[in-house]
């Protein structure tokens, strides 16, 4: 886990470059180092050799400045810093220097190296050593490795030491033994490290299109540790931004704005209504279009925001950017090794998916959500009860007018074209999907909700607001209508009167006129198509030629045109009745909570505007690191994506409103699909369409990408998600939650979401064919795994990370995409990710034993980004001074002891404070 802080500080150069030589260098001598664009342009690693000190001991805490000076400069600028290694004069320093492709290098540029002694590293106190000054091409046309230069101080004084700069080859360190260096590391934190900064390696350049339009700005680094057998495991770690941080905030907001816009027209379309009712409407729209000027505002802000492509943790609480997730970013881990020669391990890191801008004072959606529902429920006589999965079936019959009824007045149109033409082929392929249309337009209506609805709306029209109404006693109950559509049980409100003069079996007659409408086309086209075959087989007898004269005489157009504008009549009277009778239903849920309806939409769009941004991201990586796994792709199209997510916060605090908006932003993930597309431009964004509850992504890929998929995702197969998520609180907050707190809502989460892993286990099993590979390897292994995540969940133990390591095991053997998160998806959510990092090189690839720490240490310290001054305090979103250079993030059992220290210290405060008011 990589942190990114760039510093550059500029001093005199006069002594490195004069304007001549500068301006000769670009004319003759400025020779670009040429590299393909999948290497990056030079790296090096660095190490010194007899320091001099004058400490009593001998021994030096040192670490190693790099200053570069181009040729058309005259000034140096700090470019990068090793780490610190501590109590030797013949350091090895863990970090390399790397300058990536677009960094402009040439052979005659300068770098300056410079050795410091660190004094104090609280008080950041250092003491000048020596440096030692040479040219690229020195280095990279050496005939002899590594290049040993001469340490001198100022103004060429007397030699310190030397230090040894090794040009690093990707290529050229990947095989040999490692037992080489490791007496010369003893003592040292960790093996060989350098940063790089190459792309893909296994990728193709016909793949970076895709990439390069979702991650941004990618930083490499590159070390080598030694195996347990000596030889060398060769890992890379990249970290990259994610330009879907801000690309699909916008796409939501725009499709939120025209959903609501759609919605608007729909209540105003209700027609007239009684007073108690149009006052409803009237409201309801009014706070809508409150909600639509705010979607209007945030849209405008992120159109005109021109930052870096990620929302950093000091910006959480913006109102302008509430809806772009914290610190979206690929954490990612290549590996070579002998026992794997190449192996992939991806993490996304995000910030918990949440409304930090509207606070957690009242809690997050999951609280706000189920009291909501419960205050529906007691609104009385003032709108009608709909339960959340009516008004859910609603909204989709509404989505699906918007959507069918187009397509049949193409289909019919289509249709009529072909009669006019007399071309029996286009007319039975229209006729073939204007019958499938019709059947799903029909199949979607079909539903007890609408005719009940129906009725609400009657009772709710002026003329009948008036007339007195029957005894609510002796309303039909829900318990008439359970035999007659047990696929969407309805509950009847006493609040929805019945009317002797309503005719409740309009609707029904309405509904299978469609129907019948069809099958007179249908009849109509067989007897046209086996006329016209009679009279092509056939030549009609004189005495048979009248009756049938007037039928061929007759155009196909004019006989089928009445049937089509009966169909479309049938169809805008069947549309007029759902849509103004869903509308209305919709309008029950609006009215029975303003203004607390139309703020949790509001907060459930921004969290889910933010996970999907994570979740759009992990798609198009694991899609494009998984194109030759071919189990993956039967998986993907047979059963869909498991995507896991490890939570890091805690059940103390606010941070239990951030846990429960990410329960939910979460959990609606599920109503999301993907379609897998063949690029017709080089334009690779992601597009996303569709409502909310009901988002469609589309994932375009460039041509020899998309001939690797299976024929079923080529034609369009929409692809499923399944989200997990499993939460353990890991910090001091967390300790007072569980001693003196209630931790059950992350019990609940954890119990819920291993019953929707065992689900989709359950469904990879099942649908794995005989003769297929197996979706996924060591099926035994996972079956055990699941049922002891299973047990833990259920289990009384404290901080059971073992929860979190299963899960995340089960999500990679079952090939889904993995997500760590805290509040900001920095301090927790690092220290998570390099502990990951560092089981998996002990347990798959056979790490030293005695190098599992150095490398923790190697990958979670914060000087291998030349963090020097300042320290970005990502949990606090400040910037905090006089703090330690080195960050450093400890492992979960040294948590778990502070944690204990910090109840004592709790304790005790308390115990002073009643002492002293006594």
């Amino acid at each position: 886990m990589m942190e990114i802080k760039e510093e550059r500080t500029s001093d005199a150069a006069q002594d490195l470059i004069s304007p001549a030589e500068g301006e000769n260098a670009v004319v003759s001598q400025c020779t670009r180092i040429q590299r393909t664009l999948a290497d990056p342009k030079l790296e090096f690693a660095l190490a010194c050799k007899d320091l001099l000190t004058a400490a009593r001991d001998g021994k030096l805490n040192t670490f190693v400045q790099i200053s570069v000076a181009h040729p058309t400069e005259q000034t140096l600028i700090r470019y990068a810093n090793t780490e610190i290694v501590e109590g030797t004069r013949d350091p090895l320093f863990l970090t390399g220097v790397t300058f990536p492709s677009e960094y402009p290098i040439y052979e005659e540029t300068k770098i300056k190296l410079t050795v410091y002694d660190v004094k104090d590293k609280s008080q950041e106190t250092k003491s000048f050593l020596g440096c030692s000054t040479f040219k690229v091409k020195d280095l990279v046309k050496a005939k002899e490795q590594p290049l040993s230069l001469n340490l001198k101080t100022l103004n060429g004084g007397k030699k310190i030491g030397s230090i040894e700069v090794s040009l690093v080859n990707m290529g050229e360190i990947q095989n040999g033994e490692a037992d080489h260096i490791t007496t010369d590391a003893q003592g040292q934190k960790c093996a060989l490290v350098c940063e790089c900064s190459s792309p893909e390696l296994l990728s193709g350049s016909d793949n970076l299109p895709l990439l390069n339009s979702v991650l941004k700005n990618p930083i490499y680094k590159f070390y080598r540790f030694p195996a347990s057998d000596n030889k060398w495991i060769c890992v890379r770690e990249q970290m990259s931004e994610s330009i879907m941080s801000f690309h699909i905030p916008k796409q939501l907001l725009t499709l939120y704005l025209k959903e609501d816009t759609r919605r608007i027209e729909e209540l105003k379309e209700l027609g007239d209504l009684a007073p108690h009712w149009d006052n409803l409407r009237q409201s309801v729209i009014t706070h809508y279009e409150e909600m639509l000027s705010d979607y209007q505002e945030s849209l405008a802000e992120l159109e005109k925001y021109t930052g870096s492509s990620f929302k950093s943790s000091c910006t959480k609480g913006e109102k302008s950017l509430e809806f772009v997730p914290i610190n979206l970013h690929l954490q990612r881990m290549r590996v070579h090794s002998q026992k794997l020669k190449d192996a992939l391990y991806d993490v996304i890191t995000i910030g918990a998916p949440a409304a930090h801008s509207q606070g957690f004072k009242s809690g997050g959606l999951r609280r706000l959500l189920t009291r909501f529902e419960a205050e529906k429920r007691n609104t009385g006589y003032q709108c009608i009860y709909y339960s959340p999965e009516n008004t859910a079936k609603a909204k989709e019959i509404l989505s699906n007018i918007n959507h069918l009824q187009p397509l049949l007045s193409s289909h019919t149109d289509l249709l009529l074209n072909s009669a006019r033409q007399r071309s029996a082929d286009s007319l039975k392929n229209s006729l073939k999907a204007l019958s499938e249309t019709t059947e799903m337009f029909v199949h979607s209506f079909k539903d007890q909700l609408i005719s009940n609805a129906l009725l609400a709306l009657y009772t709710a029209r002026p003329g009948c607001a008036n007339k007195k109404l029957t005894d609510p006693r002796n309303s039909p109950t829900e318990n008439d209508y359970q035999g007659q559509d047990n696929a969407h049980p309805i509950s009847r409100q006493d609040s929805i009167p019945h009317h002797s003069e309503y005719d409740e079996e309009e609707w029904d007659r309405v509904w299978a006129n469609i129907g019948k409408s069809l099958n007179c086309i249908i009849a109509m086209i067989d007897r046209l198509l086996e006329q016209e075959e009679s009279t092509k087989d056939n030549k009609p007898d004189s005495s048979d030629e009248d009756l049938i004269t007037s039928h061929i005489k007759e155009d196909w157009y004019e006989q089928l045109y009445p049937l089509i504008i009966t169909l479309k009549d049938c169809v805008a009277e069947v549309v007029e009745k759902a849509k103004t009778s869903m509308t209305f239903v919709v309008l029950q849920e609006l009215a029975c909570g303003l203004p607390q309806c139309l703020r949790l939409t509001f907060r459930r769009d921004v969290v889910f505007s933010q996970a999907l941004s994570g979740l759009i991201c992990g798609f198009i990586i694991k899609l494009h690191s998984s194109l030759h796994n071919q189990g993956f792709l039967q998986q993907l199209h047979t059963v869909g994506l498991l995507v896991q997510y490890e939570g890091l916060l805690s059940t103390y605090s606010e941070e239990v409103g951030m846990l429960e908006d990410m329960a939910v932003g979460i959990s609606d993930l599920r109503h999301v699909v993907f379609k897998i597309t063949e690029a017709k431009s080089d334009d690779f964004l992601p597009v996303v369409t569709g409502r909310r509850e009901h988002y469609e992504v589309e994932v375009k890929l460039p041509t020899k990408m998309f001939e690797l998929l299976p024929q079923e995702i080529k034609d369009g197969k929409l692809l499923s998600v399944y989200p997990v998520l499993f939460n353990i609180g890991i910090n001091e907050q967390q300790t007072i939650a569980e001693r003196f707190g209630d931790t059950s809502l992350q019990e609940s989460i954890n119990q819920e979401n291993v019953e929707h892993l065992e689900e989709y286990y359950r469904l990879c099993t099942d649908k794995t064919s005989p003769d297929c590979p197996q979706l996924f390897q060591e099926q035994s292994d996972l079956k055990e795994l699941i049922e002891n995540l299973h047990q833990n969940t259920h289990a009384k133990k404290r901080k059971n990370v073992e929860i979190m390591w299963m899960a995340a095991t089960i999500c990679r053997k079952m090939n889904g995409v993995r997500f760590t998160c805290c509040k900001s998806a920095k301090d927790r959510t690092s220290m998570s990710v390099t502990l990951e990092q560092c089981s998996i090189l002990r347990d798959e690839h056979d790490l030293h034993k005695d190098y599992f720490i150095r490398a923790l240490d190697c990958m979670r310290s914060g000087q291998a980004q030349g963090i020097l001054n300042e320290s970005d305090d990502p949990e606090k979103g400040c910037v905090a001074d006089n703090k330690p250079t080195s960050r450093h993030f400890y492992p979960v059992a040294l948590l778990l002891v502070s944690s204990h220290l910090l109840v004592v210290w709790l304790i005790l405060s308390l115990a002073l404070l009643l002492a002293k008011y006594q």
